[in-house]
């Protein structure tokens, strides 16, 4: 029988996010199963396990951008499975900013276009914040420049940039360190908590890095029958 998943430590508050007994097949492959956790507001949780056993694919879901077998997924008080294709969209636009491994920019859109453009999406025009993010993770100056013009580590933090500027309430972030230095990485990572933290975001990091596992709130390890905290 499956234990119990870990609650937040913040659970007076309502949550963010909540799964509730999720279970995941590829075919007749489980992929994990019993899946239970509440993110509070502000809160930050790190996942970690071994490879191939689901971590991104979870992110996937906590976003509505995977299908699950059973099991409950609230996002900003919306159940994610109860909603049509077209307003899991709409909640992701309101409510996610995603990192993804790749970095997932446009080419023909400059570095400041890049990041303003879930602004863009939602009819906003702020300027000023995207200058804000865009010195925050270290590319001020950079605006103008074209992806290819940048590195793979100024890459990644454009798409940091991206997720983190219409103040989602949930930000899901998938090795969002791992194709950068020691210093750009802790630099990414405080603009990361930072900007969580201000905002009252709720940060699900999938990562690797001990450095990042280090910020985090709680620390939860994956695993095929379950989320349990990590020792």
């Amino acid at each position: 029988m499956t234990r119990p998943g870990p609650t937040s430590p913040n659970a007076a508050l309502p949550a963010t996010l909540r799964i509730e007994s999720l279970c995941k097949h590829y075919g007749a492959t489980p992929v994990f199963a019993g899946v239970t956790l509440d993110v509070a507001p502000g809160e930050f949780v790190a996942i970690v396990g071994e490879s191939g056993v689901g971590k991104s694919t979870l992110l996937n879901c906590m976003a509505g951008l995977d299908q699950w077998d059973s099991g409950r997924v609230w996002l900003a008080g919306h159940e994610v499975g109860a909603l049509s294709d077209d307003q899991r969209a709409l909640l992701r636009r309101e409510k996610v900013g995603f990192v993804f491994q790749a970095f997932h920019v446009l080419p023909h859109l400059d570095v400041a276009q890049n990041v303003g453009l879930p602004l863009l999406l939602l009819g906003r025009n702020e300027p000023e914040r995207v200058q804000q993010l865009l010195v925050a993770v270290g590319l001020g100056g950079l605006g103008g420049r074209l992806p290819h013009q940048l590195s793979g580590g100024q890459l990644q933090r454009v798409a940091i940039a991206r997720a983190l500027v219409h103040q989602p309430a949930l930000l899901l972030a998938d090795e969002p360190t791992g194709n950068l230095d020691p210093q750009t990485a802790a630099k990414v990572m405080q603009a990361l908590v930072d900007q969580t933290r201000e905002h009252g975001s709720a940060l699900v990091l999938v990562t690797h890095s001990l450095a990042a596992t280090e910020r985090a709130d709680r620390v939860l390890h994956l695993r095929s029958d379950g989320m349990f905290a990590a020792a």
